[in-house]
């Protein structure tokens, strides 16, 4: 058979693969619609007060639809909070299904391309991973911004207050003026206390939502002092003169821990850098380490110290603020 014909084989199989676990994993939303709506219209009452985040009716997806593999994939992480957190406007469900896609793509063109067969494996499950690297890349860089963001947002908040604004409006008034992604997730809390969701519970969502420690100081400080009184203006601006200074400190530290962090990536970057020269110099020399028992024991052995070094130099250079 001719490696084109193979080839197209091999296309289509991963094509029908998709589709089937496409049409598998979708659902019909109905039954979330119709929750909803009777959420909405005072049909029924919303789920738990307190619930955790994802089991509110209002909060949750239209078009999200549990399954047994999402499931089973929920009891290691929540994959759904996790896209939540990265803005990625795809389900957890089709998801698992592109990642599924790629696993099957990037273990057949290892064997249309007639590489050893323990390739396939491994190029398969880095095909499927590599989805989930970048949404956590993507999660790391937006919670980040977010950061950023509350001081100026607990600022505008608080001067909203003193000009005579409720709190609501402080919130609205971030959602218009302020950008992505602190607008977003101010519009979600503004919204969902319009449609009926207790204010302490829709910030309490979105602690949960965003794992900020400066966003649970805001929470908790909005909390006790809507149960207890208090001027909340007061209390936001010491708020964010306290995050400013920590950035503050957090820049210092940044910049004297700059020489560690440089010496443990020459330090890490060394030995491989080595090996590579040694062996395109004399591959005989070093093709020992590769073909004798002993060899092959240096060879793990100094790449268990290269991690434990890489642990070490991450906690030494890693101070917390």
């Amino acid at each position: 058979m001719s490696p084109l014909i193979i080839s197209a084989l091999a296309f289509v199989g991963v094509a029908a693969l998709v589709g089937g676990l496409f049409l598998v994993f979708r659902g019909g939303g109905e039954t979330a619609v119709e929750d909803r709506l009777d959420v909405l219209t005072g049909a029924a009452a919303p789920k738990g007060k307190g619930a955790a985040y994802g089991d509110n009716v209002l909060t949750s997806p239209l078009d999200e639809t549990l399954n047994p593999f999402v499931e089973l994939v929920g009891r290691f992480f929540n994959l759904s909070l996790l896209l939540e957190q990265a803005d990625m406007p795809v389900s957890a469900t089709k998801f698992l299904a592109i990642s599924g896609g790629l696993a099957m793509g990037g273990a057949v063109i290892p064997i249309v391309t007639r590489a050893p067969l323990w390739v396939a494996p491994l190029a398969g499950v880095a095909a499927a991973v590599l989805p989930l690297f970048w949404v956590i890349l993507k999660r790391k860089k937006r919670l980040k911004r977010f950061g950023a963001q509350m001081p100026e947002a607990m600022e505008l908040i608080a001067r909203a207050l003193r000009s005579g604004h409720s709190l609501a409006s402080g919130f609205n008034l971030v959602s218009t003026e302020m950008a992505d992604p602190i607008a977003t997730e101010f519009t979600r809390v503004y919204e969902e206390q319009n449609l009926g969701i207790p204010l302490e519970e829709a910030l309490q969502s979105m602690a949960d939502r965003i794992p900020n420690l400066d966003l649970k100081f805001f929470a908790t400080a909005v909390i006790l002092q809507r149960q207890t009184g208090g001027d909340l203006a007061e209390i936001l601006d010491k708020i964010g003169y306290l995050v400013r200074e920590r950035f503050k400190i957090y820049g210092q530290v940044q910049a004297l821990t700059g020489e560690g962090r440089l010496s443990g990536v020459v330090l890490l970057a060394l030995p491989p850098v080595l090996f590579l020269a040694v062996y395109k110099l004399n591959p005989e020399y070093i093709s020992v380490l590769f073909t004798d028992t002993l060899g092959k024991q240096m060879l793990a052995a100094a790449a268990f110290m290269q991690f434990v070094g890489a642990l070490v130099i991450r906690k030494i250079i890693n101070i917390k603020v």
